[in-house]
């Protein structure tokens, strides 16, 4: 029988990973239901996805929430004008119900790439990273489906959008 230290460690890896991984159980993780949403959500998605024009006018409404779920760094340096800051590791269903009325209120959310030329405030994510899609998600799993996402990519420098912080008129 040969020594497990002398088994070569890709090889080992190799083992572990052909072995039938039990279902290790946990209550507070469900990623079927996760899987099973997507869909749902990416349907939403496709008919709530935003202009500027439509986020200038629906922004107007004091009813509406602008959520910004980026890191409380990133928001101090430069976020949307009235925009509530909430980061998306610390979204829990008490933490939103502090900053959104109520599951029927307008939510409207955005992330780094929906800004250019402002890497300070809003460095660019991998596509398929973009924090807006992660955003809409977790919103719909806490039953908050009345919520918009701004579409374009625009220019810091050039969108009606207004923005505070730190870095505003810099």
């Amino acid at each position: 029988m040969i020594h497990r230290a002398l088994l070569p460690v890709a090889w080992l890896f190799a083992i572990a990973a052909s072995a039938a991984t039990p279902e290790i159980p946990n209550r507070l993780i469900d990623y079927t239901t996760f899987e099973n949403a997507v869909d749902k959500v990416g349907n939403l998605r496709k008919q709530r996805r935003i202009t500027e024009n439509q986020f200038l006018l629906m922004a107007q409404d004091p009813a509406t929430v602008i959520l910004d779920a980026r890191s409380r760094e990133m928001f101090e340096r430069l976020h949307v004008k009235n925009a509530r800051n909430l980061s998306l590791p610390d979204i829990t269903a008490d933490e939103l119900a502090k900053i959104i009325p109520s599951k029927a209120t307008r939510v409207l959310i955005y992330c780094n790439n929906n800004f250019e030329n402002e890497p300070r405030a809003f460095p660019t994510k991998a596509p398929a990273a973009s924090l807006n899609i992660h955003t809409l998600n977790v919103l719909y799993a806490y039953g908050y489906e009345n919520v918009y996402e701004l579409g374009p990519l625009l220019d810091v420098r050039k969108t009606r959008i207004p923005f505070e912080g730190q870095v505003a008129g810099s």
